[in-house]
């Protein structure tokens, strides 16, 4: 097993209105992409802010990189990265100015290099010396995540990266996290764009009301929960299947002009119900077969809970 670069043990955030932390345990282990998933309000930037300081838990045990919630987590959090949710830089201070004081905050010394490499990653490089208020939307979006990584943090959170962006920095930063994690960086993801999730994480926690419901390697999740569904459209309409295509789970939908079939583990194979409808003589035009995203399974864990697990 990796060595784990984060350790939650019973995390409790309590408010006079609403729990928003409710007893969470988790492991994050070093080089991984850790998906964080959940509706709005769900805790997730909740969790985050008790990691880096900026919420108190109500109770529970926070554990970064071996060292215990102590003085000793306050060298530990210089190597955090944070991507927040909102726009958090001076607006008179130019782009570069504005990483060489992030690495300052963490402790570093100036580090052009390394400057360089980050604003040249996330096609900043021309703005380099703009001030930060003449940046576009998504050029200030790409500001925070250089900021978030210009120091060389170990763990970095990236609290919905991509919201209101643009597609072609989303695929800039998909690129870019494979990058980092291929260098050792740890990622933990939070984000609505569940393709996003889907494209790059490794395992997957999924909580709601500050609940989490369950944590499960991607793959393993999808091919647990998720199901393969195989379409059939039919030439000519049908008022019902004919006997030998009578299977459990097959069904006709669009006036009898198609045959769905969902398939979940321990059923018949969509293989098996194709073959079983072409047996039957079926008038078949088109097959198509398809399986679950990580959305579709993502709101199944939700509507069922800790059923799920």
């Amino acid at each position: 097993m990796a060595d784990a670069v984060l350790e939650l043990e019973g995390l409790t955030k309590r408010y006079p209105k609403l729990v928003a932390l409710d007893g969470v345990s988790l492991r994050i282990e070093a080089g991984e992409i850790f998906a964080l998933l959940g509706p709005n309000g769900a805790g997730k930037t909740t969790l985050i802010g008790a990691v880096c300081g900026l919420v108190k838990p109500t109770s529970g045990l926070i554990r970064l990189f071996g060292a215990a919630e102590t003085g000793s987590t306050v060298a530990a959090r210089y190597q955090l990265g944070l991507v927040p949710q909102e726009i958090n830089f001076d607006p008179f201070f130019t782009v570069r100015e504005c990483l060489r004081i992030q690495q300052g905050y963490y402790g570093r010394q100036p580090d052009e290099a390394r400057i360089d490499e980050v604003l040249g990653a996330l096609k900043l490089a021309e703005k380099a010396d703009a001030p930060t208020r003449a940046l576009s939307g998504g050029m200030k979006r790409r500001l925070l995540v250089a900021k978030a990584l210009v120091h060389r943090p170990r763990l970095v959170f990236l609290d919905e990266p991509t919201a209101g962006v643009d597609v072609e920095l989303r695929r800039d930063l998909w690129q870019y996290v494979r990058k980092l994690r291929a260098e050792g960086t740890t990622i933990v993801l939070t984000t609505h764009y569940l393709e996003e999730a889907e494209e790059l994480a490794d395992r997957v926690g999924v909580i709601d009301h500050g609940k989490l419901l369950l944590v499960e390697p991607k793959a393993a999740l999808l091919s647990r929960l998720g199901e393969r569904r195989l379409t059939v459209r039919l030439s000519s309409a049908l008022a019902e299947l004919p006997e030998g295509a009578r299977l459990e789970g097959a069904v006709l939908e669009d006036g009898g002009t198609r045959v769905v079939y969902r398939e979940r583990r321990g059923e018949k194979s969509s293989a098996e119900v194709l073959g079983a409808l072409y047996a039957a003589k079926l008038p078949i035009a088109e097959v198509e077969t398809a399986s679950s995203s990580l959305e579709e399974v993502m709101m199944r864990v939700l509507r069922e809970g800790g059923a799920a697990r």
